[in-house]
């Protein structure tokens, strides 16, 4: 056994509301959104896709009695807060509308999902470079902690100093550094004609500090409209709702740094190795602290990246790590259903999310699809097991015996069948199976019956 510290829950910062108020508030921002929501999932027909089509955008105007600009805002306010889900021309209704009235996580966690995607609501002003605009995003989150920890209004010119600094730290990172005295800019036949918009962001101080105020303005803009802050004249302050997610998202970087495996900064794949030979409680640990120094979307596609690989012990880590994930990867688990290597693993997921007990969640699966994921589960333990354990994994197998195992197997399709049987028939202490089992490896290497 090992000792290790344990940090104490932590506490928002002073002057928090509750959460069943900051659900309220929550609540209040989404309201049309969710109005819309609960519209497009009960209107039968195509026509709700994204962007809202004509037709339909009048049809919600007339229903919910509001202008074509506010149901055009709340739709997009829907989808991004996971309030719907399309499928095809189709809108349904998503997880979190359905625990909305109930469920004050569910209502949080759908905000933060909209706080998260601020700079998609509020559009970027026209003529800025895409370059210079991913500049301000990836900088708000420094401007957000300072008006998180000055706990009250910050001035306008000491965010855009600070927006500033950012801003010049990402280019020297990048080793952009900004011409001088004695060097030239190519000539003007080598380079590509450019905009007067991307001029200015690299004609000087003057203009880059146009430039930043420009984007300064806009970024408070999209955050204020997500009802992360409030905008008075010439300074800006946080709004409980936004200083509680500020203050969220602090602390999970502090709990990413208390990562107990010390697999925070790697790939996923190198993370989940690193995770595979721990007990599931440090496990789950490690994939959280992973998890809380990425964003959800990232984090779940470079897992389902993995799961797509040709190693099958990193495949169900994966999906074990986005168990620890969760609903917000609901809709990405549920899309890779149609992909033959990932569809066991996403419907046991499912199953699971949807309340299934783990030890009942395989009746799921059709029988071909157990047996292929019995053969890509022995094919984890052959490149990364005990020959024991692989011995051990027969009895797992829903066939009940061995040569109706191994007809399956032949006939499932599995890229690994002829290596797993090879693995296996090496490993077993009986002959008379062991030669069963060569003898099968041999027919489906070879095509025969």
């Amino acid at each position: 056994m090992t000792t290790r510290r344990t940090r104490p829950a932590p506490r928002p910062p002073e002057g928090t509301p509750p959460r069943a108020e900051l659900a309220r508030q929550a609540r209040a921002v989404l309201a049309d959104a969710v109005r819309i929501a609960h519209w497009a999932a009960g209107t039968p027909g195509p026509g709700t896709a994204a962007p809202l089509a004509a037709h339909a955008l009048e049809r919600a105007a007339t229903a919910l009695e509001l202008s074509p600009a506010q149901v055009r805002a709340g739709w997009d306010r829907a989808r991004l807060a996971g309030l719907v889900e399309l499928h095809g021309d189709t809108a349904r209704p998503g997880w979190r509308l359905r625990a909305w009235d109930r469920d004050d996580s569910a209502v949080l966690r759908g905000w933060v999902a909209l706080f998260d995607a601020w700079s998609l609501v509020h559009a970027a002003p026209e003529g800025i470079e895409a370059g210079a605009v991913a500049e301000a995003v990836e900088a708000v989150p420094q401007v957000l902690s300072l008006l998180q920890l000055s706990a009250g209004p910050v001035t306008v010119p000491a965010l855009l100093d600070l927006l500033g600094q950012r801003v010049a730290e990402l280019h020297e990172e990048r080793c952009e550094v900004p011409l001088g005295p004695g060097r030239t800019a190519p000539a003007a036949s080598a380079a590509p004609a450019r905009t007067a918009a991307d001029r200015s962001a690299t004609a000087g101080p003057a203009r880059s500090a146009d430039l930043n105020a420009l984007l300064l303005d806009w970024a408070l803009e999209g955050l204020a409209a997500v009802g992360a802050l409030t905008l008075g004249k010439g300074h800006a302050t946080l709004t409980p709702l936004g200083n509680w997610a500020v203050w969220v998202k602090l602390e999970q970087i502090c709990v990413a740094a208390q990562s107990p495996a010390g697999n925070i900064e790697q790939s996923a794949a190198d993370m989940l190795l690193g995770c595979a030979r721990l007990t599931p409680g440090p496990a789950r640990d490690e994939y959280r602290a992973w998890l809380a120094a990425r964003t959800v979307g990232s984090a779940v596609a470079e897992l389902l990246a993995v799961a797509r690989g040709e190693d099958a012990l990193l495949r169900g880590l994966a999906f074990e790590a986005l168990r620890v994930v969760g609903a917000p990867a609901e809709p990405e688990v549920r899309a890779v259903i149609a992909e033959p290597s990932l569809r066991p693993y996403a419907l046991l997921w499912l199953a699971e999310y949807e309340g299934n007990d783990p030890d009942e969640a395989q009746d799921v699966l059709s029988r071909e699809e157990a047996t292929w994921l019995w053969v890509d589960t022995a094919a984890a333990v052959a490149d990364h097991g005990e020959t024991g354990l692989l011995v051990r994994h027969l009895d797992s197998a829903v066939q009940g015996t061995v040569p109706a195992l191994l007809d399956e197997v032949r006939a499932v399709g599995h890229p690994r069948t002829v290596q797993v049987l090879v693995a296996l028939a090496a490993a077993h202490p009986d002959p008379a199976l062991a030669k069963a089992v060569r003898r099968a490896a041999f027919q489906v290497h070879t095509g025969g019956a």
